[in-house]
């Protein structure tokens, strides 16, 4: 009798280390699929072109018409009360600065998302590894379970 309860103990602590090595492979699974996820995302939005955004578009869009309706305004003004070449050009110059301005910022805002993506990228690829590396350790834990099991039943037959 003894003999066959060390053999079945022999046979459950392999069976056992084999499912919770088959569910952990499952789980492996899942967290490389997710982590493949986030590296799509942060390739995704990293490489998106902020300008094509429509709060940007919007930024720029506004600027522009801005510009255009004061630029018409100092051509309005000229023609009306006899201003210099000068001044119109001033106000065209001054009206170009606004737009290079709203774009610079348009691309500061790009950076700083930049930035954002990648230290939201980066957390959770640390969490992906944490936890890839939490299974191998638990893998290796089933495989030391399984194996002193064995060791166990077998140091109880009776030869």
């Amino acid at each position: 009798m003894g003999l066959i309860g060390s053999a079945i103990g022999a046979a459950g602590s392999i069976f056992g280390g084999i499912s919770a090595s088959k569910a952990m492979k499952k789980i492996q699974r899942n967290v490389e699929a997710q982590r493949q996820k986030n590296q799509n995302w942060y390739d995704r939005r990293y490489n998106e072109d902020y300008t094509q955004r429509a709060d940007a578009q919007r930024i720029l869009t506004q600027t522009e018409e801005s510009i255009k309706n004061r630029n018409k305004q100092a051509a309005g003004i000229q023609a009306v009360m006899g201003g210099t070449d000068e001044s119109l050009a001033a106000a065209k110059e001054a009206n170009s600065k606004a737009l290079a301005d709203a774009t610079s910022q348009i691309a500061a805002h790009a950076d700083e998302r930049k930035d954002n993506i990648e230290a939201t990228y980066m957390q959770n690829d640390n969490a992906f590894v944490e936890q890839l590396n939490q299974l191998e350790k638990g893998k290796a834990e089933a495989i030391a379970g399984a194996v002193q099991g064995v060791t166990s039943a077998a140091s109880k037959m009776p030869f």
